[in-house]
């Protein structure tokens, strides 16, 4: 016999009264429903909206997936790299695109990698959806929910990300917000590991800005089990509450060459991301010093990598001989941000 779920979750806004989960509906129901009710003297009135399956599995960040989660679409974005025709097939399954940011690489993995798993994608850049024009992000989470299978949304604030997933009835992938970035990181952990082997118990340098990068970095060291060195300027650490989450996986300093010391990887990211453009200038003269060259790398092991998420600027925050260096593996790294998010988006589809 199903099971009757009721949920109850008061909060008020304005005059409206909001029960956001209060939900009758039978366990087994892929979407209950909200229960919303705007009161005026005499006069009641109500509407029922649809939330989220509890059941849905979300990639906001890699906090989302357990260790052993994220290690498997690893090994499968590697076994699907090797033998593109193990992937699970996915017709007429579509994927939907929202990108407030512009993209190269995240967008092209995620056409690829769906097209190879005979599926299809939609691209929506913020001009062309209802999104742009300030549509409530609720209202187009249900409404894209209804019509596709997934949704990747690039983004600058991570809580609207956070709200669009809260009203989704199918998986949301973060495909970059101010805070995260977690499929450039699934790419990276891929590439390692085809190289040096497992990343658990190495030490990974990250040289630079404190974040979205960064902080998806902070949160690999937790679930990939390797020590984190941070080296940033003085006024661009990245989020203190994360960095005491994981302190004991992360270690702060202002020095990039004590960061550096004896790293198996050493990771950096451009000085001013999408968003901080009128701050170049000022940031060119708070990062100096903390361009990746030949001496910093001197001071990794000697078989130390060199990663950067792309794309790069040359002879900033990373030297042209050490981008082009036989140790860098970016364009490796660049190349797995399709087979990884091919494996994530296999994984999604099938739970």
């Amino acid at each position: 016999m199903p099971r009757l779920v009721v949920l109850v979750k008061m909060r008020s806004f304005n005059r409206w009264r909001e029960l956001p989960f209060l939900v009758f509906g039978f366990a087994n129901s892929s979407r209950p429903a909200n229960l919303v009710s705007r009161s005026e003297p005499g006069n009641f009135q109500y509407s029922i909206k649809q939330t989220q399956s509890m059941s849905v599995k979300h990639f906001l960040t890699l906090q989302d997936l357990n260790s052993d989660e994220l290690n498997h679409i690893i090994q499968r974005a590697s076994e699907l790299k090797k033998n593109p025709e193990l992937a699970v097939s996915q017709p007429r399954k579509t994927l939907g695109l929202i990108f407030e940011k512009s993209s190269t690489r995240t967008r092209l993995a995620f056409e690829v990698a769906m097209n190879q798993l005979d599926g299809s994608a939609v691209f929506l850049a913020n001009a062309d959806s209802q999104l742009g024009r300030g549509e409530p992000v609720e209202d187009s989470a249900r409404v894209l929910a209804g019509m596709v299978d997934c949704v990747a949304i690039r983004t600058f604030e991570h809580e609207k990300l956070v709200l669009f997933a809260e009203y989704s009835s199918v998986p949301v992938i973060n495909a970059l917000t101010d805070d995260f970035h977690p499929c450039q990181l699934l790419a990276d952990v891929q590439t390692f590991t085809e190289h040096r082997g497992s990343i658990a118990g190495k030490t990974v340098a990250w040289i630079g800005d404190g974040n979205n990068m960064c902080h998806s970095y902070i949160n690999a060291a937790d679930k990939f089990d390797f020590q984190l060195n941070i080296a940033s300027p003085e006024g661009f650490e990245p989020n203190g509450e994360l960095v005491k989450t994981h302190k004991n996986r992360v270690q702060l300093s202002l020095d990039p060459k004590t960061a550096v010391l004896g790293a198996d990887l050493v990771v950096t990211d451009v000085w001013a991301s999408m968003g901080q453009e009128e701050e170049q200038n000022q940031r060119l003269t708070s990062f100096a010093g903390f361009q990746v060259d030949e001496q910093l790398m001197a001071l990794a092991n000697s078989d130390a990598l060199f990663m950067h998420c792309l794309p790069a600027h040359r002879d900033e925050e990373v030297s042209a001989s050490i981008l082009d260096a036989k140790d860098s593996v970016v364009w490796d790294e660049a190349e797995n941000r399709m087979h990884s998010q091919k494996a994530l988006i296999e994984f999604l589809l099938s739970q």
